[in-house]
C-alpha cells in the first residue's frame, strides 16, 4: 500500500509546533490517507474493560500494533477472544495522541479463516434466494393452537432447557416431541436433516422448532448446511428457527417458515399464550353468559304474555273430557250405524224389487181403466176447447169495429194516420180522413168545438 506523503495541512509549514499539534496533525494524516482494512494476527495481552472496551495487541512473527474495540462493536462479535487466538478484525488506523502510539480502531472480528466460511454463507444464500426458497409467498403461518409442537436439538443444549421452560410456562397443556441431534460438528448437519424427514413422516406435531444457542460462525455452520436448508424448505410442517443470538443468522433463517431472533422467542412464537387462551374463553364465556340472559329475558316476557293468555287448567280439562266423550260416541256408533243403515237399505230395496216384478192382469186392467180415463178427458177437452171457442168469437164480433161503424159511427185520422180522440186539438183548416163502415171520405175541418164549453 502506497500513503500519500505530500501533507495539504498548514500546521506543518509553521516554524515550530507542540507536540500536541504534532500527534494531532498526525493522526488526521493517518484517518485521510488509510481506509478501513482487514487485517489478520494473533491476540495477546487482551484486556476486558469495566466499561465494556476491549484493550489487545495484534501481532505476528515480525511486529505488533496495538488495538481498541469499543463496547458497541464488541457486544457484536459473539465470542470473547482469548491470548493466543488467531482473528480477522476490520479497523481503521488512528493515533492515541496523548502517548504518540498509532492504534486500531476495530470495527469487526471474527476468528481467522472464517473469511472463506462467509464467503461460502454469501454464495449458497445467493444461490437459494435465486431458486426461490426464501419467498415469503412460500412461507407459512404456523398453526396458532398446535395439537402438539416438535423440537429438533440437542438433548444437552442449554437452548432446549429454554425452549422447554417458555413452552411449560406460555402453553403448559400442549405436549413437546423432542428430536435429539447434535447441533455442532461434522455430522450434525445431516442428523437435523434426518430429525427433519422423521418429524414429517411421524406427522404428530404440527410446528417444529429448530434451535440451539449462540455461538461462533464455525460453531453454527451446521445450520449453513445446503441439504438441511431444502430440508427445512420442503417440509410439510411449518418450521420456527431459533438459531443463536439476535445478530446471527444462518441460512436455515432465510428458508424457515418464521426465523426468531433466540429460541425463547422461537417457543413464543410457537403457540398462543395460555393466560391468552383463557381470556378468550373468559370472554367467550361472558359473552355466551350476556347472550343467555338476553334470550332467558326475552322467554320470561313471551312466557307473561303467553300465560295472559292462558286458559285455566281445569276448562281445558273439561274441554277435553267433553271432546274425549264426543270421540267416544262416535266410536261407539261408527259400526252399528253403518251396519243398521246398510241392512235398511237392503230391505228397501227388497220391497222396491218385489213391488217391480211384472203383473200382467193388473197391468191389463190398469191398460183399460187408463184408456177409458184417456176418451172421456179427450171428450170433455173438446166440449171445453169448443165452449172456449164460441166465447172467443162471441167477444170478437162485439170488439170488432166494422159493427161499431155499421151502427153509424166513423173513424176520424189526421194527416199522418192517427186517430182523432179529441175534437179539440183540432185546428180550422186540418184535413181528417174518415172511415164507414162502407168507404170512407176526407173532409177538412172549418171550427174545433170543446164538448166540455158546449155543456
Amino acid at each position: 500500500m502506497t500513503i500519500e506523503s505530500t501533507v495539504t495541512n498548514n500546521v506543518f509549514a509553521r516554524d515550530i509546533l507542540t507536540v500536541a499539534q504534532l500527534n494531532q496533525a498526525v493522526g488526521q494524516l493517518l484517518e485521510r490517507s488509510i481506509p478501513a482494512l482487514w487485517v489478520r494476527g494473533e491476540i495477546s495481552n487482551f484486556t476486558a474493560a469495566a466499561s465494556g472496551h476491549w484493550y489487545f495487541t495484534l501481532k505476528d512473527s515480525r511486529a505488533s500494533v496495538r488495538a481498541v474495540m469499543f463496547r458497541s462493536r464488541a457486544s457484536a462479535v459473539g465470542f470473547t477472544p482469548r491470548a493466543g487466538d488467531q482473528v480477522e478484525i476490520r479497523a481503521r488506523v488512528s493515533l492515541y495522541e496523548p502517548r504518540g502510539d498509532y492504534q486500531l480502531q476495530v470495527d469487526a472480528m471474527r476468528r481467522a479463516g472464517l473469511g472463506n466460511l462467509y464467503e461460502a454463507f454469501l454464495r449458497l444464500k445467493e444461490q437459494l434466494a435465486a431458486e426461490g426458497l426464501f419467498d415469503p409467498a412460500v412461507k407459512r403461518e404456523p398453526v396458532g393452537l398446535p395439537r402438539a409442537i416438535g423440537v429438533i436439538t440437542s438433548l444437552h443444549a442449554a437452548a432446549l432447557r429454554d425452549v422447554l421452560s417458555a413452552l411449560a410456562r406460555r402453553a403448559p397443556q400442549v405436549p413437546v416431541i423432542i428430536y435429539p441431534a447434535p447441533v455442532q460438528g461434522a455430522d450434525a448437519a445431516g442428523r437435523l436433516a434426518a430429525q427433519v424427514r422423521m418429524a414429517n413422516q411421524r406427522a404428530e406435531v404440527d410446528t417444529l422448532l429448530l434451535v440451539r444457542g449462540g455461538g461462533s460462525i464455525e460453531d453454527l455452520w451446521s445450520f449453513n448446511d445446503e441439504a438441511l436448508a431444502r430440508e427445512v424448505a420442503g417440509s410439510a410442517i411449518p418450521v420456527i428457527s431459533g438459531v443463536g443470538h439476535e445478530t446471527d443468522f444462518t441460512i436455515v433463517d432465510f428458508v424457515a417458515d418464521v426465523r426468531a431472533p433466540t429460541p425463547t422467542a422461537a417457543a413464543e412464537l410457537a403457540c398462543v399464550p395460555r393466560s391468552e387462551l383463557l381470556g378468550r374463553v373468559m370472554q367467550a364465556a361472558e359473552a355466551m353468559t350476556r347472550g343467555q340472559q338476553r334470550r332467558l329475558e326475552r322467554a320470561a316476557q313471551r312466557l307473561d304474555r303467553a300465560a295472559a293468555q292462558l286458559v285455566s287448567p281445569a276448562q281445558r280439562l273439561e274441554h277435553q273430557r267433553e271432546r274425549l266423550n264426543s270421540l267416544r260416541f262416535r266410536l261407539a256408533t261408527a259400526w252399528s250405524g253403518p251396519q243398521e243403515r246398510r241392512a235398511a237399505r237392503v230391505n228397501l230395496l227388497t220391497q222396491r224389487l218385489a213391488h217391480r216384478v211384472p203383473d200382467t192382469g193388473r197391468a191389463a186392467d190398469r191398460l183399460a181403466g187408463a184408456a177409458r180415463q184417456l176418451g172421456q178427458a179427450h171428450a170433455r177437452l173438446l166440449v171445453q176447447r169448443r165452449n172456449r171457442l164460441a166465447s172467443a168469437t162471441a167477444q170478437l164480433r162485439a170488439l170488432d169495429p166494422g159493427n161499431t161503424l155499421a151502427r153509424g159511427y166513423a173513424i176520424a185520422r189526421d194527416d199522418q194516420g192517427r186517430i182523432v180522440r179529441d175534437g179539440a186539438a183540432l185546428t180550422a183548416g186540418q184535413t181528417l180522413g174518415l172511415s164507414f163502415a162502407q168507404g170512407g171520405a176526407e173532409v177538412a175541418v172549418t171550427r174545433s168545438r170543446d164538448t166540455r164549453d158546449a155543456s
